[in-house]
């Protein structure tokens, strides 16, 4: 691979569309590997937290009902 093939890194690598549920459980995913990372992790801390910033707030993680569940109350 050429160095003019690199992605920089600030640069977008990649856009995702995905539906309420799926955003649901990345948002799920993303803070569980939050909190099982190590404290040795800063790094990879950072990096997940840049990427939850993106996405909605938890209110609004915690109003989409997944398929089959029954809403949260």
């Amino acid at each position: 691979m050429a160095a003019d093939d690199l992605i920089a890194p600030d640069e977008t690598a990649f856009r995702l569309e995905l539906t309420a549920a799926q955003l649901k459980i990345t948002h799920s995913a993303l803070r569980s590997m939050l909190a099982d990372f190590g404290h040795d992790e800063p790094d990879v801390h950072r990096i997940i937290r840049e990427v939850l910033a993106k996405l909605p707030d938890d209110a609004s993680i915690r109003a989409i009902t997944l398929p089959g569940r029954r809403p949260v109350t």
